[in-house]
């Protein structure tokens, strides 16, 4: 009698199913968690910024005596280089001199 040895090639549509479904499993755990971190990094990048500026704000009020009167001021005068967050957020001064976003 022959014995016929059979060579196992490849994966059966079982194993293929089985795979599939623990990669989607672990993109649906990992999608959310960095698309959240990203939101995290925005506002800390804005909230950065917020800080650069305000100290800016207190470099130009000891250099030139007197208030800024907008976030324009401190880039003509060579203090800033941005007016805006990292995420496209406007910043602004209010009236007790802070910076602050845009309402708009």
């Amino acid at each position: 009698m022959k014995r016929y040895l059979y060579c196992k090639r490849g994966f059966t549509l079982v194993e293929m199913l089985v795979v599939l479904m623990i990669i989607s499993i672990l993109l649906l755990i990992a999608i959310p968690n960095m698309t959240k971190n990203n939101a995290v990094a925005g506002e800390k990048g804005c909230e950065a910024t917020i800080k650069l500026l305000q100290a800016q704000v207190s470099v130009y009020e000891m250099e030139e005596n007197e208030s800024p009167t907008s976030i324009s001021d401190l880039i003509t005068g060579g203090y800033a280089d941005q007016s805006s967050c990292p995420d496209g957020q406007t910043l602004e001064l209010n009236n007790q001199k802070q910076v602050v976003r845009s309402s708009s």
